[in-house]
């Protein structure tokens, strides 16, 4: 079955990195274009980058210069490198996963990994 394993988060400062790992199985991973999304308590889901299956990768303006997205697809593996972390990043940050080159998020997701900057 389809899985989506999430892996990095954790405490940093303020100006600190962090680089999240979201492990995939089930599908064929290079088909797939692959998010990262964050929920933080009181906002709306926010899409953050976007790796398509066709090579286009997309950000969003609050997280532009500051994260990359990557993957491997050998390791079946999507990463994404947080640096110059700020206090309003601070979420619950998923992976997913849709079929094709699209910017729609599909019905794959991964469990979350917490990551909380603060001093």
């Amino acid at each position: 079955q389809v899985q989506l394993v999430e892996s990095g988060g954790g405490l940093m400062q303020p100006g600190g990195s962090l680089r999240l790992s979201c492990a995939a199985s089930g599908f064929i991973f290079s088909f797939y274009s692959l998010g990262w999304y964050r929920h933080a308590p009181g906002k709306e889901r926010e899409l953050l980058a976007l790796s398509m299956s066709n090579g286009g990768i997309n950000y969003a303006e609050s997280v532009k210069g500051r994260f990359t997205i990557s993957r491997d697809n050998a390791k079946n593996t999507v990463y994404l490198q947080m640096n110059s972390l700020k206090t309003e990043d601070t979420a619950v940050y998923y992976c997913n996963a849709a079929p094709g080159p699209t910017v729609e998020a599909g019905r794959y997701w991964g469990q979350g990994t917490q990551v909380t900057v603060s001093s």
